[in-house]
């Protein structure tokens, strides 16, 4: 196996078929214990993550792949109003951080790429002050993993429209300025397939010195009369201006381009649905197939990167 000098593929959080799980727990299951309990039981939860963090980024070393998002939940209920916790309060908080000190130094030895892709609900463009709090809080919490393990990605969407796509933006702007400085030097803005297009977030970008994420899968469910040859070369110079490698995400519709909602990630990745102003490019692209593994692998083979 040969990983391209050019181009790592990345793999989104979990595996087909290799035996590395992650685990999760909700709120009303730990509220059940006394709080002991509860940070003992979070705890065991943790150091079993960080474990299977550092698996997995053993597992894509050894197939090839350059990268790896780390699932948002990997200190799971970290920031809930009523069970949460920081990571000293845990039982096993010395033994979580050598964890994630390992996988740090392994991806950085194995030229890894770790990201994090926070969830939908991660806004801060609403125009609802607690989801803002709450989304800023998220986002410090996924930024100080990040810092623990080396991710050096937090790419998030813009948001709802909330009734007019420009104030909301203008929002993004103000509360970008609230996140933390190692949350604000990784945060990176991605088009998503129904609201906020390249041409929309652009501007976004270029004025706040963010990176693009650039999803073509998106822009071609939610065009905006860019090529995608121009929207990759505006996602390149953004990266450039930044001064480090572009990240872009990959993915094939489950049912065609011709059915009604082409929104839905396929197993695989159709190599026609691959750019051809990608292939000669230096940069991460995240395969967001459903088949995980499997599909970044096949996608290597099908570009002749993996023999």
């Amino acid at each position: 196996m040969e990983k391209s000098s050019v181009l790592r593929f990345g793999l989104c959080c979990i595996f087909s078929r290799e035996p590395i799980h992650f685990r999760h727990t909700t709120a009303r299951a730990v509220s059940t214990f006394n709080r002991s309990q509860q940070l003992a039981k979070l705890s065991e939860i943790c150091l079993a993550n960080a474990e299977s963090l550092l698996k997995a980024n053993q597992a894509v070393s050894r197939m090839g792949i350059g990268a790896f998002r780390i699932l948002s939940p990997i200190l799971p209920r970290y920031t809930h109003p009523e069970v949460g916790y920081g990571l000293d309060d845990l039982p096993e908080a010395e033994e979580i951080r050598a964890l994630l000190a390992r996988v740090k130094d392994y991806a950085k030895i194995h030229d890894i790429r770790l990201s994090f892709h926070p969830d939908q609900f991660v806004t801060i463009s609403s125009p609802r002050a607690d989801v803002v709090d709450n989304s800023v809080s998220e986002l410090e919490y996924q930024g100080l993993v990040a810092e623990l393990t080396g991710a050096d990605v937090i790419n998030v969407h813009a948001g709802g429209a909330f009734g007019d796509k420009n104030t909301a933006l203008q929002r993004f702007r103000q509360h970008f300025e609230r996140l933390s400085e190692r949350v604000r030097r990784r945060l990176t803005l991605e088009n998503d397939d129904m609201i906020y297009t390249v041409k929309d977030i652009q501007p976004v970008c270029r004025d706040l010195g963010i990176p693009l994420v650039y999803d073509v899968h998106h822009h071609r469910c939610h065009p905006d009369g860019l090529t995608i040859e121009e929207a990759t070369r505006l996602t390149l110079e953004s990266w450039e201006r930044a001064g480090r490698e572009p990240y872009f995400h990959i993915s094939s519709p489950a049912e065609g381009w011709e059915t009604k909602n082409p929104r839905r990630h396929a197993d695989y990745v159709d190599i026609r649905d691959f750019p051809n102003c990608w292939r000669d490019m230096t940069a991460t692209i995240d395969v967001e197939a459903r088949a995980k593994e499997l599909a970044v692998m096949k996608l290597m083979q099908d570009l002749g990167l993996l023999w």
